[in-house]
């Protein structure tokens, strides 16, 4: 299964920064599914080629719970176009592989990776079924490339037997690389009309996520959403509906959001978090902290063991997620806050420490995902919770850039960790949607300090703390966005941070509080 990417963009060779990937040296990434191999067949100043090749193994995917078994006869498990046919398989290494580079992230050459540059992505066996070459041609060409498919025949040595739905497809454009990637990571299996995974509400997310700079104004963006989500149409309009911009939430998502009433089964949750953990994998842990001194957590901010902070040894300092939520609640308690809203709440440790407080009358856990929202009911419990706690405590499915009046008129909202997960074009629709539409009295918001990144040992140069992460601020950065901020909203603004600050390079974990103008206190 193989991917090239060639570009002759003057010097070429900097397609390796760009790619994070040296040019000088081949290397070997371990995916569920296979080896995924990345080298350069070509590097010279005026072209450059990048080779993504995917080793995978048949027998392996069919044995056990390995990914893209297909059902059928015992020998269709075995003979089969699995082993090279480009697919959610390729996509999904793609992903594991080039994240940084389809995040748009080159700290060495920052103005490059803002840059449309030549490109030319050749996949000699791509899969297009129920619609060959001119299907191609459909999802690729409004976006600005040219398009070559050539159908493969099924047997050279007979050709009466036809073609296959294979074809040898090469793009040629002049396009961001970041884009060209999330658009590949897309269409692949929108072309395979399949894929090797479970298809679930998380694929929303990342449907969204990687389509949101193209695909809204794609011709051909139902067809894409319902052959992504393998043709739930439930989830194709769901996601259809997140992908414009500030707008009213339709009425009918509203009343099929979440309810914490109606949890998926352990079993079936379970389940999908294994499939989705098999589909992404690659091997390794996160790096830990470089520095004495430095929070025990990983980059990303996420605590290593599981548990509450009550569960949190006095043999150790407390993790920098503690730390982040400790300097919350002091916020929020400082300004006499009675109703918060978690905007992504993610596993809802957040929303834990705030039903353990009886000064928050009202939480509201929010996130993008559904799956999100169950895990953080199941883990506090809110089936079991007593009727008093349970009633201080509302779960809302609800994307941080639409208006809606379920998530208005708050003391509070918290965006912990949540902004450097959206991409830049969609921040002024973020900002929009809580601080024009829900209008709390009071923000906060946490996102990690990138200057900080060297203390981390193990993190790589330029590299992000998660692989989700559209970019990191430096301190300067984020101080000239919350400005902005409170010159377009009535707001006031004020800075801090959080975790043991270094002298050179701050606090591994930026804080605002914004105050809105006019609210007493």
């Amino acid at each position: 299964m193989l991917l090239t990417l060639t570009t002759t963009a003057r010097p070429a060779t900097d397609l390796g920064f760009l790619l994070h990937k040296h040019p000088d040296r081949a290397q070997r990434f371990d995916t569920a599914a296979g080896g995924a191999h990345v080298f350069y067949p070509e590097a010279a100043e005026e072209r450059c080629t990048a080779a993504l090749l995917l080793d995978i193994d048949p027998v392996g995917l069919v044995r056990g719970k390995g990914p893209g078994g297909r059902g059928g006869a015992p020998e269709a498990h075995y003979v089969d176009d699995r082993p090279y046919a480009a697919s959610s398989l390729l996509a999904v290494a793609m992903a594991a592989v080039f994240s940084t580079a389809m995040a748009g992230i080159c700290k060495a050459r920052p103005e490059l990776a803002a840059t449309p540059i030549p490109l030319e992505i050749h996949v000699p066996a791509l899969p297009c079924r129920r619609g060959g070459a001119p299907l191609v041609e459909r999802l690729f060409a409004p976006l600005g490339w040219r398009v070559a498919a050539v159908p493969a025949p099924l047997d050279p040595l007979f050709p009466e037997w036809g073609t296959a739905a294979h074809h040898d497809v090469t793009l040629t454009g002049t396009v961001r690389l970041a884009d060209a990637l999330t658009q590949l990571y897309v269409l692949l299996p929108v072309l395979d009309d399949g894929k090797h995974y479970y298809v679930g509400r998380d694929e929303i997310d990342k449907l969204v996520r990687e389509g949101a700079s193209w695909l809204p104004g794609h011709p051909e963006r139902q067809l894409i959403a319902r052959r992504y989500l393998a043709h739930r149409a439930g989830l194709a309009s769901a996601a259809l509906s997140r992908l414009g911009g500030v707008e009213d939430i339709p009425d009918e998502d509203v009343s099929t959001g979440f309810e914490p009433d109606l949890l998926a089964s352990e079993t079936e949750t379970e389940a999908e978090a294994e499939a989705e953990a098999e589909a992404a994998g690659t091997t390794g842990s996160e790096p830990s902290p470089q520095a004495r001194d430095a929070p025990r957590e990983s980059p990303d901010g996420t605590e290593r063991a599981a548990g509450t902070a009550a569960a949190e040894t006095q043999s150790r300092p407390p993790s920098l997620a503690a730390l982040r939520r400790q300097a919350i609640l002091d916020v929020l308690r400082a300004a006499g806050a009675r109703s918060v809203a978690d905007l992504g709440c993610g596993d809802g440790k957040l929303v834990g420490d705030l039903l353990a407080d009886p000064r928050f009358a009202e939480i509201v856990a929010v996130d993008v995902s559904h799956r999100a929202l169950e895990l953080a009911a199941r883990r506090l419990r809110a089936d079991r919770l007593p009727d008093r706690v349970r009633a201080r405590l509302r779960f809302v499915a609800s994307s941080l850039t639409y208006r809606d009046a379920r998530i208005a008129g708050l003391d509070a909202a918290v965006l912990s960790e949540v902004v450097e997960h959206v991409d830049p074009p969609r921040l002024p629709a973020l900002a929009a949607a809580v601080l024009g539409e829900a209008r709390p009295r009071l923000v906060v918001i946490t996102t990690p300090n990138v200057e900080y990144n060297v203390r981390y040992e193990g993190l790589a140069p330029g590299a992000p703390r998660h692989r989700d992460h559209r970019f990191e601020w430096t301190r300067d950065e984020f101080a000239a966005w919350v400005k902005d901020l409170a010159a377009h909203y009535p707001y006031t603004a004020r800075l801090g941070g959080v975790g043991a600050a270094d002298p050179e390079l701050g606090a591994p974990t930026q804080l605002a509080v914004l105050d809105r103008i006019g609210d007493a206190r």
